[in-house]
């Protein structure tokens, strides 16, 4: 079997595996034939009626069936996700942005399929001896897929539907896709979604104009957006900032002189 076929049937296997966590075990159930068909025979409601206004109840075998439309049709519902209003690609990012993020977010980005198994068994570990999650180790495609997709609950199948949703984030976008969906998405305070937003809040420019400096301090913010933002505290801001040209280095993408440099340049923002 090739690295495709490996790829699909892990693939396949974390589905199902999120599938039942989810409630997709209810498919066992000798109620869910009548249930489905109850739901696929039922008329649709009439705008502007009072059943058009109330939402559907949800049940398991409800939002197993939305999660299994949402991964095969994943690029529909990315779409209906993402603002197509000053998308920025990757191409009109600078270098610096993007090498920020990977190097503090995810610095084996371009390596691991999605989900990186040394930080997976990292955190394991800790979540096994606490009995709940308590750590995470959610890389750069799964950290979109939460914020595109899914509710903040730190269960184990919320988990398993982010790890499969990851996989098919990979399969279907390549790196520097999701990477520009990422980084037009993700919150980086002060009310600012995307990095459009953002070069424009803070500092009055286009993305492609920022410098290292910036691209640094805005690379930060998304870890914690309200504590980080330089409108509400600049210097934990500065401080974070130097945590991200710190990982720089430590990735390769700058040396230690050019960060030095970056850390003491001035920082102008718009207010």
């Amino acid at each position: 079997m090739g690295r495709i076929g490996r790829f699909l049937m892990g693939l396949v296997l974390v589905f199902f595996l999120g599938f039942f966590l989810a409630g997709g075990r209810d498919v066992l159930r000798p109620e869910t034939l009548t249930r489905v068909t109850g739901w696929l025979s039922a008329p649709a409601p009439v705008e502007g009626s009072d059943k058009a206004a109330a939402p559907a109840a949800s049940s398991p075998l409800a939002d197993a069936a939305v999660r299994c439309h949402r991964l095969i049709f994943l690029p529909e519902a990315v779409n209906a996700r993402v603002p197509a209003e000053h998308f920025v690609p990757v191409s009109r990012m600078p270098n610096r942005l993007t090498e920020a993020i990977v190097a503090v977010e995810d610095s084996r980005f371009y390596q691991h399929p999605g989900f990186d198994i040394e930080a997976i068994a990292r955190a394991a570990l800790v979540n096994i001896r606490s009995g709940e999650i308590e750590e995470g180790a959610s890389t750069i495609t799964q950290q979109l897929v939460k914020n595109l997709f899914l509710t903040p609950d730190r269960t184990f199948d919320r988990k398993a539907e982010e790890l499969a949703l990851a996989l098919d984030f990979e399969a279907r976008y390549s790196k520097n896709e999701i990477l520009a969906l990422y980084l037009n998405t993700i919150y980086f305070g002060s009310g600012f979604y995307g990095i459009y937003d953002a070069a424009h809040g803070y500092f009055g420019k286009e993305p492609s104009a920022l410098s290292l400096p910036e691209a640094a301090m805005l690379a930060g913010l998304p870890n914690a957006p309200s504590l980080y933002s330089p409108y509400e505290d600049f210097l934990m801001a500065k401080r974070r900032q130097f945590v991200v040209l710190d990982a720089m280095v430590r990735a390769g993408y700058i040396d230690e002189r050019t960060a030095t440099e970056a850390k003491i340049a001035p920082i102008y923002l718009v207010h």
